[in-house]
């Protein structure tokens, strides 16, 4: 992988200091500086053809003996927590070109926040623009971010093809930098195909079976709608966060850290929200 020159530019890289955070010197990989910078990035070929085929075996059989779950209205495209279920999507969380590129960003003790197997149809309608749980750092509109200091980043998407993606199939766009405003992509502009931000149009991610791409939490992104002809979207997608980010493998109705007691008390909204019984939200759905 290409990497970038101690003296280059390098953004918010950052390492590890026994229990803290600290600036990460020298170099990082190229597509970590872009990640930083753009808020995405494609990398080629992570996993080979034996990979591939093994990741749709133990997908698909999930698919074929776990019922869908969650609430969503297309739950039947969905699995969940699936380093779980497949040691194969166990084994591909972890790949060390996925994980070259997120440590730098999210520290070398980053983890799994949520693990979940796509399979839209060939007539999938897409999604409006959106970002995930974010923005981490929000801002009004007309105060630029800094570029002195390191934006930080707090989660890292990845979709890991399983299949082609053309811009038939419905695939992921992305509006590079976006990350860094500080806001939701503008609600009357939610389904634009035209979405910009500071000059910058959006960037349909088209990628091969054992492609890898990465986007930052923040950015905004969406689903395209699939097209005649397409034959809609497989991968595997994995969200990595901070180590200070709760993992989201399962909700929290389901995995929690509190007594029988502690949960028979909170009867009020508010009351389960603050001991941690929140609602399905982004990673959790």
């Amino acid at each position: 992988m290409q990497r970038v020159a101690p003296s280059a530019y390098v953004g918010g890289v950052i390492r590890r200091l026994a229990k803290n955070l600290g600036l990460r010197e020298g170099d990082a990989p190229a597509a970590s500086v872009a990640l930083e910078r753009d808020g995405w990035a494609l990398l080629p070929g992570v996993f080979d053809p034996p990979a591939v085929a093994r990741l749709r075996e133990e997908i698909d059989a999930v698919f074929a003996t776990h019922p869908p779950e969650r609430f969503r209205a297309d739950r039947e495209h969905y699995r969940y927590e699936m380093l779980n279920r497949s040691a194969a999507c166990q084994e591909a969380v972890g790949h060390p070109r996925i994980l070259e590129v997120v440590e730098p960003l999210l520290g070398e003790d980053c983890h799994v926040l949520a693990n979940t197997a796509w399979r839209n149809p060939p007539d999938h309608e897409g999604g409006p623009w959106h970002c995930d749980a974010g923005p981490h750092v929000p801002r009004p509109e007309g105060v630029p971010w800094d570029d002195r200091i390191p934006y930080p980043v707090f989660a890292v998407g990845a979709h890991c093809y399983l299949q082609d993606c053309t811009v038939d199939d419905g695939p992921t766009a992305v509006v590079p930098g976006s990350h860094r405003s500080g806001r939701l992509p503008p609600f009357d502009r939610m389904f634009d195909d035209d979405l910009d931000h500071e000059g910058r149009s959006r960037v349909v991610i088209e990628a091969a079976a054992g492609d890898v791409a990465l986007f930052v939490s923040d950015v905004w992104h969406r689903g395209l709608p699939a097209r005649a002809g397409g034959r809609g979207r497989y991968f595997l997608q994995v969200h990595y966060g901070r180590r200070d980010i709760a993992q989201r493998l399962r909700p929290p109705d389901a995995a929690h850290q509190l007594s029988p007691e502690a949960v028979a008390r909170a009867t009020t909204p508010r009351a389960r929200t603050l001991v941690g019984l929140h609602d399905p939200f982004f990673y959790d759905a």
